[in-house]
Formats: C-alpha cells, structure tokens, sequence
C-alpha cells in the first residue's frame, strides 16, 4: 500500500497544523483563529487576501476563488496565519510574500510566477521569523530569488515544493558579515529543483538539513556553502546536465554568487 503525506491525520480542513517535519515542526499557522475566506482576485480590499493577512490575531485563510492575484507591493503575512491554497488554483504574480518579524506561518498550495522589481523574492523571510512552514507550492520566474531565508531567521521547513526556470534559487543567510544568521536552521526536504541555476540552496552560517529532494540540470552549482555553513546531504538525487559540480564550498573572498 503507498504511503501518502499526511496520511495520519484526519480529513478536517486544520489538521495538517503541526504535521511539518524538521525544523518548521512546532509551525501550526492560524490553527487557533478563525476562518477567513477569500473570495476576490483583487490586490486589495474586502474579501482580498492581502485584507486577510492583515487582519490582527489568528486566521486560518482559504479561497473561493481560482485565478492569478497581481500584487502591486508586497503582500506582508502577520503572525499566526496559514494561507491555505488547497481547493482552489490560487497564483501569486507581480511581488510576493514577505515574512517580517513573525511567527507561526503555514503557505500550503500556492503558485508563484513573474515577479519583477529590484529584490522581488517569491517568499521573502526576514528579519527575525521563526515557526515557519511552506509546503507543496511552485515557484518560477522571479527577479531576485524564490525563497529567501535570512537575518536571524529560523526553524523552517521547505517541503514538496517545486522550483523551476530561475536563476538564484534559495539563499539562506543574508552576507558574509551577518553573524547573527548563526542561529538559522532550515529543513528542505521533497523538493524538485528542475532547471533551476543554482542555490538549491546557498547557504551562510546557519545549518541545513536537505533530504529527499531531487535536483536536476543546473548550470553553475546545485548547492553552495561557505562562512560557518554547515550542511547535512541525506538521499538526494543529483542529476547533472553539462554541468558536474554539485557541491561548492569557497571563501567570499573568492567567490561573489
């Protein structure tokens, strides 16, 4: 019989709250608040989700709609939230999500594509988050990164995402003078990286624990460490296209990706 993600839990809509492996694993969103429904494509106002995000307290947000949102700035997540994708076809375009100093935060079941402006990250994770999970969504075709882990930002997971048609991919750990990117510990883990350049991830300071993930066709390196890195590889598959190095680990002085 196969074994299927979260086949443990019931079928009540919250019950993935608490389900994440890794360092994401105590992340159970908007478990506690109550439920809030999108029901427009609309950047803004009532019924959009960028209204639910804002909204003070816990919320475990869901659409009733499908479609592409155009965001027109990025879209700030609050504390205690889950953006709940699942039912509907939900696409992020234009900006993306950005996690400021929050806590508690489930992305499940969305799309990201097209993003464009100088430091345009699909999910942007900085400074200071923690308790975060992002799990079973695409990214494509943004500007700077997709997923950005950095300045003091920590106990993530990454989970059964797909990546693909991008350039730098995942940087964790802001620069190689940010120290206090020491704490960050983020688990990727079933994730598809399919043509994607290279950071699957790129990492300073901080520790990674990759596992599951299969990454293909890239064209500078797979993954990246450097400065106090410290990365954990267990039963990932790495299928090279014309470029063989997989693993680069380097001084900054040598090295400017």
């Amino acid at each position: 019989m196969a074994s299927f993600p979260y086949a443990d839990v019931d079928s009540t809509q919250r019950a993935i709250a608490g389900q994440a492996e890794g360092f994401g694993r105590f992340a159970v969103g908007g478990l506690h608040g109550p439920l809030v429904t999108v029901t427009t494509l609309s950047d803004d106002g009532p019924g959009s989700l960028r209204d639910a995000c804002r909204k003070p307290g816990p919320g475990w947000i869901v659409f009733k709609v499908s479609g592409t949102i155009r965001l027109s700035t990025y879209l700030s997540v609050d504390s205690h939230k889950t953006i709940d994708g699942r039912g509907e076809r939900v696409k992020l375009t234009g900006k993306g999500l950005r996690l400021k100093e929050c806590e508690n935060v489930i992305v499940c079941n969305m799309e990201f594509e097209g993003g464009r402006g100088h430091d345009v990250d699909g999910i942007q994770v900085k400074p200071n988050s923690k308790h975060i999970w992002i799990d079973r969504c695409s990214f494509t075709d943004y500007d700077d990164g997709l997923i950005d882990i950095t300045r003091g930002s920590t106990d993530i997971t990454v989970s059964r995402c797909y990546f693909t048609q991008h350039d730098k991919t995942m940087l964790i750990g802001a620069d190689p003078t940010h120290v206090g990117d020491r704490c960050i510990r983020v688990t990727i883990h079933h994730c598809f990286f399919d043509g994607t350049r290279q950071r699957q991830p790129r990492l300073r300071f901080g520790k990674v624990h990759l596992y599951n993930n299969y990454t293909r066709n890239w064209d500078i390196y797979a993954v990246c460490a450097s400065v106090e890195a410290q990365i954990y590889s267990q039963c990932n598959i790495y299928e090279a296209g014309k470029k063989k190095k997989t693993f680069e680990f380097y001084t900054e002085k040598n090295h400017a990706y």
